[in-house]
């Protein structure tokens, strides 16, 4: 939906933008067409292979660095304020296709998943060391797992005699408590993991936080999610102007929230775009407008 996210960002040629998940690049390189030579985009990606693949363009600035630290960037580079930020959440392509990353159970590799790869911890390292109430939560907050504890306990009791290390024995592992189609069920449980290595929710959660600190007025807030976790995040937020996604109002009954929601529903891909590439089947972009003048009111009370 890359011309959905660029009519959404409504780009001023000579604004400042942020692309939150720089991965291939493509997002990046649509923006950069639209600027001028006075525009800049600052980037973001903590993967080394996304770095390596920079655009060579004077007006881009690519951070390798999870994106939660866009705020601590911005002001480390002197920019003050922002026109537009396009977030694309979840794996890039080339993170799912890359064996080695571990982030799809299409492939025999390790249980990595992890975005940074100098990361600490590894999939493995929540399925072997993290205690059953631990996994259990993971499964049920980040999976919506039904069997949450009943999985959590098999995964104890097996480690204690083969350590989980590859996406195979894993997926032998998981065979008895598949109950639907296994790509789906297995699509799950990764999932879960994979948000639980990378802190997925809470850097989610830091960033729309920060938004109000860097938007102009008028800025646009562009944000494209694949699952559900992350899309209740993201609609609440841009609902109700915070996290929690509570509805505060001041003493006139009127709503405290400087955004203003542009797509009443999600826009979903079409079935065109589908076919051209089956992952975005379950992608949902949201945007929002900022209004500084009512963030200026209601934050410096």
């Amino acid at each position: 939906m890359l011309d959905q996210c660029l009519e959404g960002l409504n780009i001023k040629p000579d604004g400042v933008y942020v692309d939150l998940t720089y991965g291939g690049g493509g997002h990046s390189r649509s923006i950069l067409d639209v600027l001028s030579d006075k525009g800049k985009l600052i980037a973001f990606d903590q993967d080394d292979d996304a770095v390596k693949n920079k655009i060579k363009d004077d007006r881009l600035i690519l951070v390798k660095s999870n994106f939660r630290f866009f705020r601590r960037y911005l002001k480390y580079l002197e920019i003050d304020s922002v026109d537009g930020v396009l977030s694309d959440l979840g794996v890039s392509s080339y993170q799912f296709d890359e064996g080695s990353r571990g982030f799809s159970y299409r492939f025999e590799d390790q249980l990595d998943m992890r975005m940074n790869q100098s990361g600490d911890v590894t999939a493995a390292d929540v399925l072997n060391e993290y205690d059953e109430k631990a996994l259990a939560d993971v499964f049920w907050h980040y999976g919506e797992l039904r069997i949450s504890r009943k999985l959590a306990k098999a995964v104890v009791a097996r480690r204690t005699s083969a350590p989980f290390k590859e996406t195979n024995d894993f997926l032998n592992f998981l065979k008895p408590f598949v109950k639907q189609k296994p790509e789906k069920f297995w699509a799950v449980v990764f999932q879960a993991l994979r948000i639980e290595v990378n802190e997925e929710l809470e850097a989610l959660k830091e960033v729309l936080s920060d938004l109000k600190y860097v938007l102009s007025h008028d800025a646009r807030v562009v944000v494209m999610s694949y699952h559900s976790l992350e899309d209740r995040i993201v609609k609440n937020f841009f609902r109700s102007g915070n996290v929690k996604g509570k509805i505060e109002k001041d003493m006139y009954g009127v709503v405290l929230n400087p955004f203003k929601v542009l797509t009443r529903k999600p826009i979903t891909p079409s079935e065109i775009e589908i076919k051209k590439n089956s992952r975005s089947r379950s992608a949902k972009l949201r945007i929002a407008r900022f209004d500084k003048a009512k963030a200026k009111a209601i934050y410096e009370k």
